[in-house]
């Protein structure tokens, strides 16, 4: 399928040299496959458009003979894969010559923010675990300690990277700033990109003596101890997101630490929304003249009333024996009740089911 290189980039076939870089460098910002919803084989297409438009001999034979000029002994084909195909050699501005480098370093100061403003804070990984807890910690909440392994903050420096006692110099490669600019020429003009000091990495101090621990990374892989606290209410898969408890970084921020809790089913209760479902076998009897049973909640031991002639799969509600919702409110019980038919009667049984019979029951 022919391609049109003017569609591409959204130019006309009159447009002038500048308009075609413009117009690519808009394209080529839109589609990066470094940036968030960036898409690489747009981006080539761009690439390739911009090669052949940009070149004035290339154009004029693309212009006569269209995409296939360059199958017919005319200048030599583009180069695919990323920034590194552009021939920017003889491209000059105001008569002064621009070392281009590498255009996808370029390109990755805009994607994240390096034109002047502030230093990409380092920040540790985030990791994962996950506990089992029973049905009835899931309803009221509980506080779990967990041991796990991890990169965390040497707690003889505390994190500080230095030999206790030890003077602080200001870092002679960043003058104390914490961060390094630098200045990058390129056809878009002067770019001005920030990164973290590799010396002091972003603190703007070194120590005069590393501690001892930790070698002066400020942080080491150790066992630590967590307190979670579980909320009431909580339900099978959700997880728990412990802020800066993840992976700690020298001089930087740690990672965020996910719990995913498991809930281990009931052999009575299920869960409805903030309520609490179970089944009560009723014998025949009690279900036509009404009695009282004995349910095990998750609160203790409480009596239920069942009145007479309840049907089958009728509910009895006990109000506030459910999940909690707030700390003064609950959700409520909901008792399914089953009338449980015997298999066979006795003689006596029959002679009194007859006499239902007749009255009409």
């Amino acid at each position: 399928m022919s391609k049109d290189y003017y569609e591409i980039l959204g130019v006309n076939k009159s447009a002038s040299k500048d308009e075609i870089k413009k117009a690519f460098y808009k394209m080529a910002h839109k589609y990066h496959p470094d940036k968030k919803g960036g898409d690489e084989k747009k981006f080539k297409e761009v690439n390739e458009a911009y090669q052949i438009l940009s070149d004035d001999a290339r154009r004029s034979k693309y212009d006569q003979f269209g995409p296939g000029f360059e199958n017919m002994g005319g200048a030599g084909g583009y180069q695919q894969g990323g920034f590194g195909g552009f021939d920017f050699s003889g491209f000059q501005n105001g008569g002064t010559e621009f070392d281009f480098g590498n255009l996808n370093d370029i390109f990755s100061d805009f994607f994240t923010g390096g034109g002047g403003g502030r230093a990409k804070v380092r920040r540790g990984r985030d990791i994962s675990t996950e506990i089992q807890i029973s049905f009835s910690e899931a309803v009221f909440g509980v506080n779990r300690k967990i041991l796990i392994t991890k990169t965390s903050n040497c707690t003889t420096c505390n994190g500080s990277g230095a030999k206790a006692g030890t003077k602080m110099n200001t870092c002679k490669y960043c003058n104390g700033q914490g961060k390094i600019r630098e200045i990058k020429r390129s056809f878009l003009g002067s770019i001005q990109s920030t990164r973290i000091c590799e010396e002091c990495l972003g603190s703007g101090q070194v120590p005069t003596e590393k501690c001892d621990k930790c070698k002066g990374a400020g942080v080491l892989r150790r066992e630590e101890e967590i307190s979670i606290n579980i909320p009431a209410g909580i339900r099978d898969g959700e997880m728990i997101r412990l802020s800066g408890m993840g992976e700690a970084i020298s001089k930087g921020t740690s990672g965020d630490l996910y719990i995913k809790i498991n809930v281990t089913p009931h052999p009575t209760f299920k869960r409805e929304g903030h309520d609490l479902v179970m089944n009560l076998n009723l014998k025949l009897s009690d279900a036509l003249l009404g009695a009282e049973y004995p349910i095990e909640t998750l609160d203790g031991e409480i009596k239920v009333k069942i009145p007479e002639g309840v049907k089958i799969n009728e509910i009895l509600r006990v109000k506030g024996k459910g999940v909690p919702v707030s700390k003064t409110k609950r959700g409520d019980l909901l008792i399914k009740l089953n009338i449980k038919l015997p298999n066979k009667l006795s003689r006596k049984a029959q002679d009194l089911v007859e006499q239902l019979k007749k009255e009409g029951i």
